[in-house]
């Protein structure tokens, strides 16, 4: 793999210009983490999402390893269409979505935008990334609700894809 800063030679022009930056599965999983925590930030105050994401960025240092441009993805598409998944995910949960942990609820909602605007992601790593979230983030079992819930969701998004896998 070449480095970030490595000019790369662009076939078609021979033109040398910078090699965007790969990320590995890490810097997802360290991007939806701290993406849970902001989310969590954002709904106990009255901060727009961009000064979140501009405080996340600035001063949380696991944010450096991290593909920042998925972090700052996941949280303005999940608030965007913060109503959307609340629709979606309301007739899988047993109570209201008012009721909801506010963590719980970040989970469900990274999840739920996940399998509904990233195709790309297998809906196995989708549930298993919201999963691990819950056991750091949540309560005690709530990592059992969190899949369940998910797993719900995924048969109606992705049936085609659950079909196909089993």
């Amino acid at each position: 793999m070449a480095s970030k800063d490595k000019p790369v030679e662009n076939k078609s022009s021979g033109k040398k210009s910078p090699e965007k930056k790969s990320f590995s599965r890490h810097a997802r999983i360290r991007a939806r983490r701290s993406a849970v925590q902001a989310l969590y930030q954002w709904s106990m105050s009255d901060m727009p999402i961009e000064d979140v994401i501009n405080e996340f960025v600035r001063e949380r240092s696991e944010l450096k390893k991290a593909d920042t441009d998925y972090f700052k993805e996941i949280l303005r598409g999940t608030v965007k269409e913060g109503e959307n998944l609340d629709k979606q995910l309301a007739p899988l949960l047993d109570r209201a979505t008012d009721d909801l942990d506010p963590v719980e609820k970040a989970i469900l909602h990274i999840g739920l935008y996940e399998l509904t605007f990233h195709p790309e992601l297998p809906y196995r790593v989708v549930l298993n990334e919201a999963v691990d979230l819950a056991k750091m983030f949540g309560a005690e079992q709530s990592h059992k609700y969190i899949n369940g819930v998910l797993d719900k969701a995924a048969q109606k998004i992705r049936a085609a894809e659950m079909k196909r896998a089993s």
